[in-house]
């Protein structure tokens, strides 16, 4: 087994570590208080401010979360490439806080968004005008460059902080990971509720103005601490090496490989090289020609290619393959990534006409806030898992982690399917009950209330957040570990991608559901929510099926860091461990 172990430079910069967290810390709970409360009441503020129809507010808010993930990819590429995680950081902090002032403005001023519906002559409800959609749309866009830039960015930015050349340094960013994903789920919680019941119950101008505040402090916290920040300077373009191997494969299509590879093709490795060093595959060989020597490639005194567009490393050629080994897993997590999509879109409609009153009480659940059931039962599952099954599993697999990553993301599919098929059940109650036993009158706009109470939306909201912990964060950890060191804030960033593609692809599904069938009308007693959920729970049963193929075929990245999930006696060998 290769050490992995890095020396530590000589010119190695001061980590402040701990001293740093207030302010990193600070940074992300304040921003996910300022965006995460908002960005998940959008559909109610769409049809209740903006009146716009369920299905035209449920596709723009799909383009709008698409968009925010999807650019992720570019702000990770623009870091990694030319400004750092910190300058990227900084800018998409203001540009976050801009987009929340500007949401603010088309709630407290009455120009920037339609009349209040029966204050015309006509006592109809009037759509927005072509300039308040402009200004709306604005904010939407300076959200989108805040989250594309913090997203992929804000977690790497946070470990950078601590030595990794260090026993000490390392434990510390294991704790960071720990109070990160604290923080996180304790500031979406109480965005979730807090202020998405002001937005809901009091005021949408105050409700607007808090979270803006949140951003200001973020932006505030962030800014204080930058004589304190280690700053990693930009390695240049990673994307650059794909091409090349890319390229050179091209070049030497038609070249026949030496018989025995893994000693004759070429494989230099430059000095202060980030990379651990991978071993020769043979899955996706034709990429190996890229490292086939001829007597046309020269070689520079240092070992390298003169032409690294004709001649590739073997490491090179190695880092291309666990890029392409991922995509098909990453084409199964987008199909997962709909269940969320839909849970977190229609839950909150089916709510609007179910009974959200707590027992005999007056106050009712703001119908946004049920995404909270889903944070809470993953954020209850996550140490439970942690702390009572993964040792049990160690004793009974002897894998340090358990299960793989792969099997944690399989039991994440296997519970998206049975999500999908409570959820039918229970909209198929909740709607026989509104037509037999309607209570509370009727909500604006929608229809009856059912009698149903909206408690019964926690089964689903918990399976879906046990889902989760199981697949998106194994998916996850799953390229944090398998990218190229050098491209783990852009691994960090496919997922989003992914999340991004699924709401792409959610809005194409409702579209033609939409306009082919009479399930999802805006009154939902009229329709059948029922039937979609079972259409989509059939969606990820097929994709389960695709994922265990995948599953089967994948072979994990072979180096000591990212094995921990692999066991010793099958890591020196060829079988691929699903």
């Amino acid at each position: 087994m290769e050490n992995t172990e890095k020396l530590a430079p000589s010119n190695e910069p001061k980590y402040r570590g701990i001293r740093a967290m207030p302010y990193v810390i600070g940074n992300e709970t304040f921003e996910k208080l300022g965006t995460i409360g908002t960005s998940s009441n959008l559909l109610i503020y769409l049809t209740t401010v903006f009146h716009m129809n369920a299905i035209t507010a449920t596709n723009l808010v799909n383009i709008f979360n698409g968009t925010c993930n999807f650019g992720t990819l570019i702000g990770a590429y623009l870091s990694d490439t030319y400004f750092g995680r910190y300058k990227t950081l900084g800018f998409a902090s203001v540009s976050s806080f801009l987009g929340m002032l500007v949401l603010t403005l088309t709630a407290a001023i009455s120009k920037l968004h339609p009349p209040h519906c029966g204050t015309d002559e006509t006592s109809s409800c009037k759509g927005p005008t072509a300039g308040q959609m402009t200004f709306l749309l604005g904010g939407f866009g300076l959200l989108i460059v805040g989250s594309g830039g913090i997203r992929p960015c804000n977690l790497a930015f946070g470990a950078d902080q601590f030595n990794p050349n260090t026993a000490s340094g390392k434990r510390a960013i294991s704790s960071f990971f720990n109070w990160y994903y604290f923080t996180y789920t304790f500031a979406v919680m109480a965005s979730l509720t807090a202020i998405v019941y002001v937005q809901s119950n009091v005021s949408w101008s105050l409700g607007m103005a808090i979270p803006t505040l949140m951003m200001f402090l973020s932006c505030s916290l962030f800014f204080m601490g930058t004589r304190m920040y280690v700053r990693v300077k930009p390695q240049g373009s990673p994307f650059t090496g794909i091409m090349q191997v890319v390229v050179a494969t091209i070049k030497k299509r038609r070249l026949k490989l030496p018989e025995q590879p893994w000693f004759s093709l070429f494989n230099h490795i430059p000095i202060n090289f980030i990379n651990a060093k991978l071993p020769y595959s043979d899955q996706f060989r034709v990429l190996n020609k890229a490292a086939v020597k001829t007597p046309k490639d020269e070689i520079k005194s240092d070992g390298s290619a003169a032409n690294p567009w004709r001649l590739s490393s073997i490491q090179q050629v190695e880092e291309v393959k666990c890029l392409m080994r991922l995509i098909p897993i990453w084409i199964s997590g987008i199909i997962y990534s709909i269940i969320i999509v839909q849970q977190q879109n229609y839950t909150v409609f089916q709510a609007l006409q179910s009974d959200r009153r707590l027992g005999n009480i007056s106050f009712k659940i703001p119908a946004a806030s049920y995404v909270v059931f889903q944070m809470l039962s993953l954020t209850i599952w996550i140490p439970v898992y942690d702390r009572l099954m993964v040792p049990f599993l160690r004793r009974r697999t002897g894998k340090e982690a358990g299960i793989t990553l792969l099997q944690k993301m399989g039991i994440g599919l296997v519970l998206s399917v049975i999500t999908m098929l409570v959820s039918a059940i229970v909209e198929e109650r909740r709607r026989t009950l509104a037509l037999t036993k309607p209570t509370l009158g009727y909500e604006p706009r929608k229809g009856a209330i059912s009698s149903m109470s909206g408690l019964w939306f926690i089964p689903q909201l918990a399976l879906t957040g046990l889902s989760e912990a199981f697949a998106f964060i194994g998916e996850n950890e799953l390229f944090y570990r398998q990218v190229p060191e050098n491209m783990r804030s852009i691994g960090a960033s496919f997922v989003f991608c992914g999340v991004a593609f699924s709401n792409y692809l959610s809005s194409l599904l409702v579209s033609i559901v939409h306009q082919t069938t009479d399930w999802l009308p805006e009154d939902l007693n009229k329709g059948r929510l029922d039937y979609f959920y079972y259409l989509v729970g059939g969606l990820e049963a097929l994709n389960l099926v695709y994922f265990l193929v995948c599953a089967k075929w994948y072979k994990y990245k072979e180096i000591g860091s990212d094995t921990l999930d692999v066991p010793m006696e099958e890591m020196q060998s060829e079988k691929p461990v699903v």
